[in-house]
């Protein structure tokens, strides 16, 4: 849609709305069919909540830790990696904020291009993003399968067999669990995802300080070995020390990966165009600075090397906490720490069904918009939350066959949804003045000079770098289970992507389309607010 077809939509139907979200929605091109439950409390915890934060960095840890070494885990201090990572989340604010709908990213990316090239763009970007984040689901519900598993081989002092029927089975029942909390109502969603964030951070600082507590002075580690040529031990069978390290990047980026996807909610959120953006960099600047001085502190207490290459559980990270607080400890904590992993996965395919729903509702899916419809009762996109659930489910069953072919799937999340994010950004600043594009800035805004260009531009080149440190192998030399088909696979995923539009997918996708005159869509009116839901949103 140009701002031209926007204005003859709107102009051809009319709908009354108070709601200030709802009228730019309006003008957007769509109808509200969401209820905005998602107050700023609600919104930040999500965006906490989708980084996980210590689940996050605990699935992680054995990647930096047995490539790179001690050192490499750290290797992300805020003057240097923390820093161009802030170039990238301002640079996705800034288009969520003039764009806040459930498409996210995608609907902006094809509103950023001309008119010719609008749904080969939103094409690509809509199926990088979508394929992306549910690769993203099934990884981070496998990684929470194998915490719990791990947990249950560290309780029964290592006598417990971790099989892939277990883990598989035990994924699957997650998702569906996630699939169903996932069918309530936006109100009920809001209600449960504020506690997220208190748990999260929690459940962090308590790591932290009794980790701290329980490792004696002489036992810590020096600084050296911490931050300093001691901790880099290079693991990886012949890559050079300096590569080695730089895979310590993986884990970080994983870390803060899918921060878009507070932007899925976009048309759930009061207030979306501040809400949405203002979470996004707040949870980013947190997650980097507090996950940062986790990894520290778990390096600082993590024991001898020897010890941890010797694990029973296939965790580092609990290993570590098994050896300062004691099994019962440990565990105790580690259920806290599954938790945030749930909670991400419960976000997640939260922010990947409304994707999926906007992408349908934009006929990209040749379904007829059938996913593209909320539920009457629950306003709510039922189909696309349960499609979502189902298609997350496939990629962790491939692990009984080929357990290279899931982990070869699970490698598709971070570069795929990388990808997602440097094309909008450098569609905006290539047709700026374009007279098809004219960009509306929302209120969080980089500006026109220098700084917005500025950001940009560093985030599109430190992108691409990580993009190359994704496509490596780990490990040398590179057989079929250590070979990284990250680059692969995303590869195919843009081949087929677009075979498939020339093909058949041109004749029904056109690019981002109105629903204004679809008397099928309900429209969804907001509440009138009182003085106690006013305050409740500035809360």
């Amino acid at each position: 849609m140009s701002t031209d077809d926007k204005k003859l939509d709107t102009a051809s139907v009319t709908i009354e709305t108070t709601d200030e979200d709802d009228r730019e929605l309006l003008a957007l091109g769509y109808k509200p069919s969401f209820k905005r439950e998602f107050t700023n409390l609600a919104t930040i915890s999500f965006a906490f909540s989708i980084m996980g934060l210590c689940s996050s960095i605990a699935t992680t840890f054995n990647t930096p830790l047995f490539t790179g070494g001690p050192s490499s885990v750290c290797s992300y201090p805020p003057t240097s990696d923390e820093e161009l990572d802030i170039q990238s989340f301002v640079s996705i604010a800034e288009i969520v904020s003039a764009y806040p709908t459930c498409g996210g990213l995608y609907t902006a990316s094809a509103q950023l291009v001309p008119k010719t090239y609008r749904a080969r763009v939103g094409w690509l970007v809509g199926w990088l993003n979508i394929l992306g984040q549910i690769a993203g689901i099934s990884s981070t519900e496998f990684g929470l399968a194998n915490m719990i598993l791990a947990a249950a081989n560290v309780g029964r002092d290592g006598n417990f067999t971790i099989t892939s029927g277990k883990t598989v089975g035990l994924f699957a029942g997650l998702l569906v669990v996630h699939g169903l909390l996932n069918s309530l109502a936006t109100r009920h969603l809001a209600g449960l995802t504020k506690g997220f964030v208190f748990v999260n951070l929690g459940t962090t600082f308590i790591i932290i300080i009794t980790l701290l507590a329980k490792t004696p002075r002489s036992e810590m580690h020096p600084a050296r070995y911490v931050f300093g040529s001691e901790g880099v031990i290079n693991q990886t069978g012949g890559w050079n020390t300096g590569l080695a390290f730089l895979f310590g990047l993986l884990s970080v980026q994983w870390t803060m990966t899918d921060y878009d996807a507070t932007a899925h909610i976009s048309e759930e959120v009061k207030r979306a165009a501040y809400a949405a953006p203002s979470a996004i960099f707040i949870a980013v600047i947190g997650t980097g600075l507090i996950g940062w001085l986790l990894n520290i502190i778990v390096v600082l207490c993590s024991g001898p090397f020897e010890a941890l290459q010797e694990t029973s559980s296939g965790s580092a990270f609990l290993d570590i906490l098994v050896l300062r607080l004691g099994k019962g400890g440990a565990l105790t904590i580690w259920v806290f720490v599954c938790m945030t992993a749930f909670f991400v996965v419960q976000t997640a395919l939260q922010a990947a069904s409304r994707t999926l729903y906007a992408f349908s509702r934009d006929h990209g899916l040749p379904d007829a918009g059938y996913f593209g419809k909320n539920n009457k009762r629950t306003h709510t996109p039922l189909r696309a939350i349960w499609l979502t659930t189902f298609v997350s489910i496939l990629p962790g069953l491939l692990d009984l066959a080929s357990p290279v072919a899931a982990g070869a799937i699970f490698s598709l999340t971070a570069m795929a949804l990388d990808l997602s994010y440097v094309i909008p950004i450098f569609c905006r600043r290539v047709f700026a003045n374009h007279p098809d594009v004219m960009f509306k800035p929302g209120p969080f805004y980089m500006g026109s000079g220098f700084l917005g260009v500025f950001c940009n531009v560093v985030c599109i080149l430190w992108t691409l770098f990580i993009c190359v440190i994704f496509s490596l192998p780990v490990y040398l030399p590179v057989t079929p289970e250590t070979m990284n088909y990250a680059s692969v696979i995303t590869a195919c995923v843009i081949i087929l992507a677009y075979i498939w539009y020339f093909a058949a997918a041109r004749r029904h996708y056109i690019g981002p389309q109105s629903n204004l005159n679809d008397d099928s869509v309900e429209v969804v009116t907001q509440d009138a607010p009182t003085q106690k839901d006013n305050q409740k949103v500035m809360s």
